[in-house]
């Protein structure tokens, strides 16, 4: 496990946990001496108590990764719960399968036989511009008109 423990990119873990815990400490320290000036305040005393608690979890995690690595490297199950309980204590359980929900069927109302403005809408809705005005919208009209009767023909 030294090996391990040893490697180059564990000692960055390490490296990065020790740095996390130490700038941690610093913060809360910063916001002790913060809430004891004379600017100082309740929300002071709460961040010198939380920046501990993020440094117990920066430590935590760095324990809890090394050990999983350590139980994969040993070949055991890693899939353990976090309390450290055996793999046999573990209850096999039936697959769970989800079935899928109902959804019910709006109320319909005398809107609803309009087309609806977010899909493909029937021929006899699509207005027609009039574009005899305009030489470069009736091209754009008649190319449009082109690309919609080749996707008809799809």
């Amino acid at each position: 496990m030294r090996q391990l423990v040893l490697s180059p990119r564990w000692m960055m873990f390490h490296l990065l946990t020790i740095g996390a815990m130490v700038t941690c400490a610093l913060l809360a320290a910063w916001q002790w001496r913060r809430a004891g000036s004379a600017m100082g305040s309740a929300l002071n005393v709460g961040y010198g108590l939380q920046w501990p608690l993020f440094a117990i979890f920066f430590g935590f995690m760095w324990w809890r990764m090394l050990r999983m690595e350590i139980r994969r490297i040993r070949g055991e199950d890693v899939d353990v719960p976090w309390y450290g309980g055996s793999a046999a204590e573990r209850i096999e359980a039936e697959p769970v399968v989800e079935e899928p929900h109902a959804v019910p069927e709006p109320a319909r109302s005398a809107e609803d036989d309009e087309p609806s403005p977010f899909g493909p809408r029937p021929r006899s809705v699509v207005p027609r511009l009039d574009d005899a005005g305009d030489p470069e919208l009736a091209a754009y009209n008649r190319m449009l008109a082109a690309l919609a009767a080749r996707d008809s023909r799809d």
